[in-house]
């Protein structure tokens, strides 16, 4: 069972509930506010993988690498994977599995960089897609997911997270690969399964389809806030159960005087 995580208290309380914990470049639109994942940068990778470190204590803590970080070459693509690594103290990377990515998954597999391949719906090509959209509609896409899934696991690839696909192609992935498979939009034919958890806990006004929501946050918080709000206008916040007061004992020594309390 795996969840996306991006903040120490967030890992520490997800933890002891996950095999993995997934340091997504969601975190640009969750927590940055971006539009999409393409202007997400090494160092925001680096900041909230470091974090999540700091309270994950058994989950498996997996690193997203940023579009533009290992599309270039393999030998790039291991240095940005070494430093997430180095500086964070993940167990591993994860890189969307594009058609010339495969060669790329085998270098850094090969010089010790454990990888996690994600197929289907790639959140970072957005400008050539268009949209967000599923795939595997077209017996085209059908093709060019269960390539790239085949590709990501000859490579070595450990797991490969598949999102976003037509339901009827998910078992045919899961065959034709031996490495897990970890679905978020495609069904439960997948080995394991991962959500934004932002996006499970209710925190978003929309979410999308294939999300489960387990709580609905944003309105707890909404009557929180307007909770507190109310009683710092009304005076009733701060009172006495919440505020600090001298003894009587010292009360008494201040008023004669004796600055030593």
């Amino acid at each position: 069972m795996c969840l996306t995580a991006y903040t120490a208290p967030m890992a520490e309380m997800l933890d002891p509930h996950c095999d993995l914990l997934l340091v997504g470049d969601s975190v640009g639109m969750v927590i940055h506010g971006l539009p999409n994942t393409v202007g997400v940068t090494m160092e925001m990778m680096i900041m909230h993988g470091q974090a999540v470190m700091r309270g994950a204590k058994q989950a498996m803590v997996v690193v997203d690498m940023p579009f533009g970080s290992y599309e270039g070459s393999s030998e790039v693509a291991f240095n940005n994977a070494a430093r997430l690594l180095k500086e964070t103290g993940a167990a591993a990377v994860k890189v969307e599995a594009g058609p010339q990515v495969a060669k790329t998954i085998a270098y850094m597999v090969e010089r010790g960089i454990p990888v996690m391949g994600h197929v289907g719906l790639r959140p970072q090509a957005v400008n050539i897609d268009g949209k967000f959209r599923a795939k595997g509609r077209t017996a085209e896409e059908r093709e060019q997911v269960l390539a790239e899934a085949r590709a990501a696991d000859k490579a070595g690839a450990f797991a490969i997270v598949v999102e976003g696909v037509d339901e009827a192609l998910v078992p045919e992935i899961s065959a034709a690969v031996s490495a897990p498979t970890i679905g978020i939009g495609a069904s439960a034919a997948c080995d394991g399964q991962i959500l934004v958890t932002d996006d499970m806990l209710g925190i978003f006004d929309w979410t999308p389809k294939f999300v489960r929501r387990y709580a609905n946050l944003k309105a707890e918080i909404d009557k929180a806030a307007a909770g507190y709000a109310a009683d710092v206008r009304a005076r009733r916040f701060p009172a006495a159960a919440e505020t600090y007061s001298l003894s009587k004992a010292r009360q008494a020594r201040v008023a004669q005087g004796d600055k030593r309390g």
